[in-house]
């Protein structure tokens, strides 16, 4: 979580500095050539970044799916253990009918235990795979306004020159 936020915080200040250095050269054959050289960096550099986005969105995608078809799993166990149970009550003689109850309540406790467990691990992988994805989201921009800057600081150059 610390690089994510050290990433959005680098990124911000690229930002900003970009946006207090942004001036318009002198049009000279050089400046225009950095101008040119600049804008093919930037594109190349957006171009990764949609790259990883897309990807980190794929990857969100199927970790979602995941963790709702593990979750659907573990509900139908638990249902098919509450249904046993509750089957083998009514089955039982009126006698042992008290207790065919505690063995059930104790199977369907041990089989909600079990969805729990399942579940809660399906929501963990999916919120480490999200941060991830974010983090990887950020780190795309963060290494994209790096490249404008620098960019346009050839462009400074270039103008500064002539």
């Amino acid at each position: 979580m610390n690089k994510l936020i050290a990433t959005l915080i680098a990124g911000l200040l690229a930002t900003a500095a970009n946006a207090q250095t942004t001036t318009t050269p002198v049009a000279t054959k050089a400046v225009v050539k950095a101008e040119a050289d600049a804008q093919e960096d930037i594109n190349k550099a957006e171009s990764k970044e949609m790259k990883v986005v897309q990807k980190a969105d794929k990857k969100v995608s199927k970790a979602v799916a995941d963790a709702n078809e593990k979750k659907q799993k573990a509900l139908n166990k638990a249902t098919e253990a509450h249904a046993d149970a509750a089957e083998k009550v009514t089955k039982a003689d009126p006698e042992d009918r008290a207790k065919a109850a505690a063995k059930a309540g104790e199977k369907i406790a041990d089989a909600n235990l079990k969805a729990d467990k399942k579940m809660i691990k399906a929501d963990e992988k999916l919120l480490k795979t999200q941060v991830e994805a974010a983090a990887d989201k950020a780190t795309a921009a963060a290494k994209t306004e790096q490249v404008r800057a620098e960019a346009t600081a050839e462009v400074h150059k270039a103008a500064a020159k002539h």
